[in-house]
């Protein structure tokens, strides 16, 4: 059984605005992965997700096509933390 991992993911772009965090809310639902999604104030997008890493890679790959203008998408890898469910952070 594959360990589960926490991504910090940070995209930046055209990503405000446009419908990301819905989207990347039911990708990561639909995904089985949990964690959340937020704007930042800078206009771009910040995402903890927490799966296994293949499913966890697939989703960073969605997140580089994700709705908007994707310019870049860096993610860190942590230990989880144990999130319940996916949700949009305000």
């Amino acid at each position: 059984m594959e360990t589960k991992l926490l991504y910090k993911i940070y995209v930046t772009g055209d990503v405000q605005g446009v419908g990301f965090r819905w989207r990347t809310m039911n990708e990561a639902r639909d995904r089985g992965i949990t964690g959340f999604v937020q704007n930042m104030a800078d206009g771009s997008v910040y995402i903890e997700a927490e799966g296994e890493r293949d499913l966890l890679d697939y989703f960073v790959v969605w997140c580089k096509n994700g709705p908007g203008y994707v310019d870049e998408v860096r993610t860190e890898v942590f230990s989880p933390v144990g999130y319940q469910g996916f949700s949009i952070r305000h």
